[in-house]
């Protein structure tokens, strides 16, 4: 019976003492423009996530997903744009080297954080 009970407080003691940081993703907290937002022209575009990211493990791509008078148009990969890890580590940011035109837009990133795990993810928004 001893022992049943020793065993029940090492276990519970690993589980609460296991750092969070180790479960925890990396999410979006914040955008801009932000998700399905009508935004006016821009050069840049701005993720913010809930923890510091792993720079050269983290990237985006801007694709532009509608153009106004243009049925089915396909989505088309934006050249001309970088995307880098800001230096507060949390941002994501990509930057045009002209401002974007009137259309629809999807980022796809992919990001590691501290757990060493690749999230990714979209985030749409439009030009007007």
């Amino acid at each position: 019976m001893r022992f049943k009970i020793t065993a029940a407080i090492i276990a519970l003691l690993g589980v609460t003492l296991t750092p969070t940081v180790a479960l925890a993703h990396p999410k979006v907290v914040s955008a801009k423009p932000a998700p399905n937002a009508k935004a006016a022209r821009t050069k840049v575009v701005t993720l913010t996530f809930s923890e510091r990211l792993t720079p050269k493990m983290s990237a985006a791509t801007l694709v532009m997903t509608g153009m106004p008078g243009m049925a089915n148009h396909a989505p088309m990969k934006m050249a001309g744009v970088t995307s880098k890890v800001a230096a507060n580590g949390k941002s994501l940011v990509l930057t045009s080297a002209k401002p974007l035109a009137t259309g629809t837009y999807r980022v796809d990133w992919a990001v590691v954080g501290a757990d060493a795990h690749r999230v990714t993810g979209t985030h749409s928004f439009s030009i007007t």
